[in-house]
């Protein structure tokens, strides 16, 4: 009996979407009108609450139903505000004067009920004008972590809140913020300091290493064998030092970037193709693409590494014959974008997210490779983070991905 074939699966959804917006943001209230509402509120519950009682018990002072503690037993009454009978008798008169008498207990009470409601509606617009400007003292301290924090994620960590006021949780609040920024720019002043002093050693042993390997392989009597020696051990040496130049960037790259300037994209990324036309040509890849102007706030040099990792990685990670290379850029809803595609391999959906890991590669082990140190995507994603953007990757259909890049203009 024959199997009956599996049931067709969904693809997988592409990991490049942006992240969704929350629809109406305007239906989610600031924590001030939250309290806001929540001081009226209390005080509008109350208040009716009040005037219920006293309609009540004005109410039951009044006795309104009840008969009068008098009765008339013979003459007339006479009366500007009840309609009395001007000749009757007396259980007649007393019973036109109870109905009278009630009548204008219930006007009392009716005219007490709309004034008080007339006098709370008053004081509700009050309360919730004096809760609101009561949120907003109160929620102030708030405002200045907001900031300050604010302020520290654009790399200053010398900003401190300094929270005067009494000794409450809110002032402890903003004095444990400020020891924990106290600890992290110290820690940032020693990985600053380290990655100066790792910068110095680790590149003058390597640069005097090369110099050292240039020097011998220059000298044309040297054996062969020492010549081929020298070109594996010099390959070596470049490796290294492209390695420990991934390295630093990438520490550097971490943090926002403090000093911007107006940089286009289409600049950094015909420049970055420029440098790769001659690896490309060697290759037998095309490079084409049409790039729009696409201006961003930002550091030149680090935009540039991340228009040449990518269009690196697009050229040596493609086919063998008969590859291409597309590079371009555009605005798109307010966001400078670059996207890299390219032809190459098919990439499993799954290994998309492991792309970015420093020392990754696809179906590759951490060494061996001499394509590169493994850095690239990791240091386009941390340089990408730095200046509030993003890196999203899509396998593309028939082989090969698509990178694209945005950043805020």
């Amino acid at each position: 009996m024959a199997a009956s074939p599996a049931p067709p699966q969904a693809p997988p959804k592409p990991t490049w979407d942006p992240p969704s917006v929350t629809p109406f943001p305007w239906l989610r209230p600031t924590i001030r009108i939250r309290l806001t509402l929540l001081y009226g509120g209390m005080f509008l519950i109350a208040g009716i609450l009040l005037l219920s009682i006293i309609y009540l018990l004005a109410a039951q002072a009044l006795n309104v139903g009840s008969d009068l503690p008098f009765k008339i037993t013979s003459g007339s009454v006479a009366s500007d505000t009840c309609n009395l009978p001007a000749k009757a008798s007396a259980d007649v008169v007393n019973s036109a004067m109870n109905d009278c008498v009630n009548e204008q207990r219930q006007h009392a009470l009716d005219s007490l009920l709309s004034r008080s409601l007339l006098a709370l509606l008053g004081l509700a617009v009050i309360a919730f004008a004096f809760g609101y400007a009561m949120a907003g003292r109160v929620l102030s301290p708030l405002g200045r972590i907001t900031r300050t924090a604010r302020a520290v994620a654009g790399s200053d960590l010398s900003r401190r809140i300094e929270l005067d006021g009494p000794d409450d949780e809110l002032k402890e609040l903003a004095d444990t913020f400020d020891d924990m920024l106290e600890r992290l720019q110290r820690a940032f002043t020693a990985q600053q300091r380290f990655v100066g002093n790792a910068s110095h050693e680790l590149r003058t042993p390597l640069a005097i290493n090369r110099t050292l390997l240039e020097v011998h392989l220059s000298d044309p009597g040297a054996p062969v064998e020492l010549q081929q020696l020298g070109k594996t051990l010099l390959a070596t040496n470049e490796r290294s030092e492209q390695l420990v130049e991934g390295l630093l960037l990438l520490a550097r790259s971490d943090n926002q970037i403090v000093e911007r300037k107006p940089v286009d994209l289409a600049e950094v990324a015909g420049q970055a193709v420029d440098q790769v036309h001659a690896e490309a040509e060697a290759k037998g890849v095309e490079l084409r693409g049409r790039r729009a102007p696409a201006v961003v706030q930002g550091n030149g040099v680090l935009l540039e590494r991340i228009a040449l990792n990518l269009v690196q990685n697009a050229v040596r990670y493609n086919v063998a014959e008969g590859g291409w290379v597309e590079v371009t850029t555009e605005v798109e809803h307010g966001q400078a974008v670059l996207v890299v595609t390219n032809t190459g391999p098919v990439v499993p959906a799954y290994e998309i997210d492991n792309i970015f890991e420093p020392f990754r590669r696809l179906r590759t082990e951490r060494t061996g490779s001499d394509k590169g140190v493994g850095l690239g995507l990791s240091i386009v994603r941390s340089v990408a983070r730095a200046h509030g953007g993003h890196i999203y990757a899509q396998p593309r259909e028939g082989g090969g991905l698509v990178m694209r890049v945005t950043l805020p203009v």
